[in-house]
Parts: structure tokens; sequence; C-alpha cells
């Protein structure tokens, strides 16, 4: 099973990036994204690409769901 995960775009370069994932910083590739993203957009994330922009009522939702699933 794979999961993909909301993440917050803290920092861009190029088609690079760093973002938030529940607290934690990682830098992900932005080359197959379906629109152009930038800081302070979230972004689905997968196996350290980000593979859809996401609205932000929609991310938080999910990281909240997230946090009731898995604690």
């Amino acid at each position: 099973m794979c999961l993909a995960i909301p993440a917050l775009i803290i920092e861009k370069k190029d088609n690079w990036a760093k973002a938030d994932v529940g607290g934690v910083v990682r830098e992900i590739s932005l080359e197959l994204i379906d629109r152009p993203a930038d800081v302070g957009d979230y972004v689905l994330l997968h196996a350290g690409f980000a593979i859809r922009r996401l609205d932000k009522e929609d991310a938080e939702e999910t990281l909240r769901l997230m946090r009731e699933v898995f604690g």
C-alpha cells in the first residue's frame, strides 16, 4: 500500500523545496507536480515527490484525520 501525505512548502529553489511534514523538514522534488507550487502551499507528497497541490483546508483536514487515526 502506498501513502501520500500533505506537506507544507517552507522554502523553494527551482524544482526543489523544503517542506514541513508533521514537524519534520524534508527536501522534496517538485518535478512531478500537477500545477506550480510556492512557499506557503500544501502539496501531496509521495516518496519524496510532490504529486499534487492541495487546498489549505483539505490539507489541514487530512492532517487532522491522520493524527486521529495514527495518534
